[in-house]
């Protein structure tokens, strides 16, 4: 009888581990890695999120960016080396998650087996401007101008493998026309040539050219969501101007090293779901040009496999290696 209730306090412990693990978690600081420089739409996301959780989990959260290699330091340095205990959390974005192991011939780590997912926590949907130099007001005309004799129109992008140069070539595929593609040294100098007039179309995160297109200085063709955006109602989306199945987001998440315990990445999950779900942190969230997004693990690891596929097979389409 001794022996049987030993194994049962034994049983009952080990079941309660889970339970002890997530009501012990977090303990000491939490790094935050952003794998791209401070200043950009990632880093500000990771600093508005910096606040909340802090207040929310109690201890101190250290933003730590680590850009380079399209994304791939940072994110390797989570995929690799960081504890599998949750005390290392990656800003995670569509380019190292599901566009570099296409881009690049050799990479340190697999985004879909080496990190998992905690939370989708962004959707940014791009638009489709020229410049006004152009007099195009429309897809169907920028179409047109691409189909023509000796025709030189090109797009910028914020580099080989962005979310600006793959929506570029998903648009010269389905439309069956080549614009040049102009890669930049990041969105800014790329929207800093266009404006300008260096360059003649891009597809841009819409929070960074809204006050151009507010000011006339940019004219918007389509957003490249299935909806249309609130910030620019009058602008169609790609199927409204005509171009079926086009749909288009560069989307971010927060993930940790595999094997990180289910309880840890349920209170996580849970706490970013609260923060989320706080009315006062939507105005600022959706002021970066995204909608607020939320969800489950499951349902942000689905969106990495689909789009690992997709954007996987536009990189091969397009040619483009960067190793």
């Amino acid at each position: 009888m001794k022996s049987l209730a030993t194994l049962g306090l034994g049983l009952s412990t080990l079941t309660a581990l889970p339970a002890l693990a997530q009501d012990a978690y977090p303990g000491k600081p939490i790094r935050f890695i952003v794998p791209y420089p401070p200043g950009g739409p990632t880093d500000l996301m990771a600093r508005l999120l910096q606040v909340e959780l802090q207040t929310r989990l109690g201890v101190p959260i250290v933003i730590e960016n680590k850009a380079g290699a399209g994304g791939n330091l940072g994110s390797g340095e989570v995929a690799k080396q960081a504890p599998a205990d949750g005390y290392t959390l990656l800003l995670a974005a569509s380019g190292p998650m599901a566009v570099n192991a296409t881009l690049y011939r050799s990479m340190s780590f697999n985004p879909l087996t080496d990190l998992t997912p905690v939370i989708q926590i962004s959707s940014f949907p791009l638009v489709l401007e020229v410049h006004p130099k152009l007099g195009i007001k429309s897809v169907k005309e920028l179409v047109a101008a691409a189909k023509a004799p000796k025709s030189e129109l090109s797009f910028a992008s914020a580099g080989n493998g962005t979310p600006q140069h793959l929506a570029g070539e998903l648009f010269n595929n389905q439309m069956n026309i080549k614009m040049t593609h102009i890669p930049y040294r990041g969105a800014g100098p790329a929207l800093n040539d266009l404006l300008g007039g260096q360059v003649n179309v891009m597809f841009d995160v819409l929070g960074s050219s809204l006050p151009y297109i507010q000011t006339g200085k940019l004219v918007p063709l389509a957003v490249t969501s299935a909806k249309r955006s609130a910030s620019l109602p009058d602008v169609p989306t790609m199927l409204e101007a005509g171009i079926p199945g086009y749909e288009f987001s560069a989307w971010h998440g927060v993930v940790v090293r595999a094997g990180t315990p289910v309880a840890i990445i349920d209170k996580l999950n849970a706490t970013f779901n609260q923060i989320f779900s706080t009315p006062g942190f939507h105005k600022k969230w959706e002021a970066l040009g995204t909608p607020v997004v939320g969800g489950t693990p499951a349902q942000f690891g689905e969106l990495i496999q689909k789009e690992s596929v997709r954007l996987g097979k536009l990189v091969k389409d397009s040619g483009v290696t960067l190793d």
